[in-house]
């Protein structure tokens, strides 16, 4: 394959695609450009998402029907790498991974070490629940990944590269072999790519699901064969990575945006999103929220207008109560916060962070205590336990927060969870432990209320916490007889278009009274 041979694949693909698109009448051109028609996708700008539900994944030729690869076959004819590096630079992409480290200065700090190797990895590691946008990505359009690996690989020098994928997305993992199987027979991947003496190959290695492994130097252990835990930094991956050469590791979604940089220019891409956090970022927009699922949005635009304007507000029209950004090291934002732009300053200086991309509506029934719990002891269960603060603290702050949501937490619980967040946060060796206290730290600051409710008034605000509800029979109650009827514990008294009386020392508090009452009289409180 030589570029011009790309170009006439290109032409020749183009029109096919278009009358597949316009057959499937589920797209519209706008500025040139093939977007997904309706409301949904109406306010969102899709770059890492560009392609997907509109290219077919396991097609290389639709792929290069929308310019995929001629950002490679640009820089491969007419940049050095230095050039490459100094474009990457003054876009300032961020690593979406969740750290926002500059893609760029990354790789211009990989390119000025000599090496005989130099490895490219693409952390495809997602585990945070319910998040699924690099998933998605390699699922719905896997060459975009590959050329931007591959670009990346030219800037720094680098002939191998490592896509650290999941088992457990099969899909993903199948539609990455085709693709890379697709790359090499059509000379874009390989030996002298292009028809150029550039080299570059790229392996899959399939992970076994540890949420540690998204961090990077854990995921480098796993890649060379052991188990997968945080080194101590002392060096720089991308002075002394893989093997301990130097390694340039990016997530999924930033380097399915590298390629539209070299296709549209830099300029382009820093008039969208804001000043420091240019471009967009794909959440996964679920929880409370009518519309769920990706959504991709300019960094910027306020939490607000993507959970009314794009998730359709709160599913059954409940009021929101909070937005979880960041996944299980992330932060709880009050409804008084749904204001602020989200980009990375934005969102630290409230006390969450962007993390990969998890975006969690949260309506009044949530118990804010209950949520920190939840994250909490999914970060226990996740822990490598190779140091002390977080193997050992976050289990005792989960210990508490146990104690505090069955109604026997004291209020020194609270000041004991304040004093081991700090400790975990400060003293813990990789970001996992390093982030862990977040979610408990940011509903403190915001829900102390809620805290205070359950340890001193032993109550759940949200009528959440089994332990601390009591169901009972308002004035509403026709005596229709339905809930004693269908009580399992027979605690229901009451005589026929009376009232009925729940004993609560009997109550197992199944809710079942509740769920059958045709009027509602039943409440929690």
């Amino acid at each position: 394959m030589t570029l011009e041979k790309l170009q006439e694949l290109k032409e020749k693909s183009r029109p096919v695609l278009e009358e597949r698109l316009k057959e499937e009448d589920n797209t519209e051109v706008k500025d040139g450009n093939f977007i997904l028609k309706g409301d949904y996708y109406r306010k969102q700008t899709r770059i890492a998402l560009r392609n997907c539900e509109i290219i077919r994944p396991e097609s290389i030729e639709e792929y290069i029907a929308l310019d995929g690869y001629t950002a490679l076959g640009k820089m491969l004819t007419e940049m050095k790498p230095e050039d490459v590096i100094n474009t990457m630079v003054e876009s300032n992409l961020r690593g979406r991974g969740g750290a926002g480290f500059p893609a760029g200065r990354k790789w211009a700090e990989a390119f000025k070490y000599d090496s005989d190797k130099k490895y490219v990895i693409c952390n495809a590691d997602e585990g945070d629940p319910g998040a699924f946008m690099d998933r998605s990505i390699l699922e719905g359009d896997p060459h975009s990944v590959l050329e931007g690996m591959a670009i990346a690989g030219y800037a720094i020098g680098a002939d191998q590269g490592f896509i650290y994928v999941r088992a457990e997305y099969p899909l993903a993992v199948k539609r990455l072999k085709e693709a890379i199987e697709q790359a090499k027979e059509y000379g874009l991947l390989g030996n002298n790519i292009l028809g150029t003496d550039f080299n570059f190959d790229i392996e899959l290695r399939l992970g076994a699901g540890a949420f540690v492994c998204g961090e990077g130097t854990a995921l480098m252990e796993s890649i060379e064969g052991r188990r997968g835990m945080p080194r101590t930094k002392i060096y720089r991956t991308a002075q002394k990575g893989l093997w301990q050469k130097p390694t340039v590791i990016n997530n999924v979604e930033t380097l399915a945006n590298v390629p539209v940089i070299f296709q549209r220019g830099v300029d382009w891409f820093r008039g969208i999103g804001t000043e420091k956090s240019p471009g967009t970022k794909v959440f996964a927009l679920v929880g409370k929220v009518k519309n769920a699922g990706l959504v991709e949005v300019p960094m910027g635009m306020p939490l607000r207008e993507i959970v009314f304007d794009i998730g359709g507000g709160v599913a059954d029209d409940k009021a929101i109560k909070a937005v979880q950004t960041g996944g299980p090291s992330g932060g709880c934002i009050p409804v008084e916060l749904l204001d602020t732009p989200v980009d990375f300053e934005s969102l630290a200086k409230i006390g969450s962070i962007m993390g990969s991309g998890g975006m969690v509506v949260m309506d009044e029934t949530d118990c804010m205590v209950d949520i920190a719990r939840f994250f909490l002891d999914f970060t226990v269960d996740e822990s490598c336990g190779k140091c002390v603060p977080c193997r050992e603290g976050t289990k005792r702050m989960l210990e508490l927060l146990q104690k505090v949501t069955s109604g026997e937490g004291t209020i020194e619980d609270i000041a004991r969870m304040e004093s081991l967040a700090e400790t975990i946060s400060s003293a813990s060796l990789c970001g996992l432990g390093q982030t862990a206290a977040n979610p408990v730290t940011s509903t403190l600051h915001y829900f102390r209320e809620e805290f205070e409710a359950h340890v001193k008034d032993k109550k759940c605000p949200a009528g959440a916490c089994q332990a601390l509800l009591e169901y009972y029979i308002t004035d509403k109650c026709i005596g229709c007889t339905k809930c004693a009827r269908n009580c399992p514990a027979s605690c229901i008294d009451g005589k026929v278009k009376e009232r009925h009386i729940i004993d609560i020392d009997r109550c197992i508090k199944c809710g079942n009274c509740a769920s059958v009452c045709p009027v509602g009289a039943v409440i929690k409180r």
